[in-house]
């Protein structure tokens, strides 16, 4: 692996992490945040995903759905 695509993925995990910090959200929250908008996901394999940073663009995106982030700071 590249150490850039390890600088993105730190990146985009600050970001997501940030987010959830604002909010007060926290991974436990998510889970339920989340299987409210249908999307079914365990507490560990959603900190696991968080912590490595490997995560679809469509995790990310159904994260902030579920916790109400409209606008995200890049």
């Amino acid at each position: 692996m590249v150490v850039q695509d390890k600088e993105w993925e730190s990146r985009v995990k600050g970001l997501l992490k940030a987010e959830l910090k604002r909010r007060n959200v926290t991974y436990a929250d998510l889970v339920g945040k989340l299987t409210g908008i249908g999307v079914m996901d365990s507490e560990p394999n959603i900190r696991n995903k968080i912590s490595r940073g490997k995560f679809t663009a469509v995790f990310l995106i159904q994260c902030l759905t579920a916790i109400g982030a409209n606008e995200i700071r890049l």
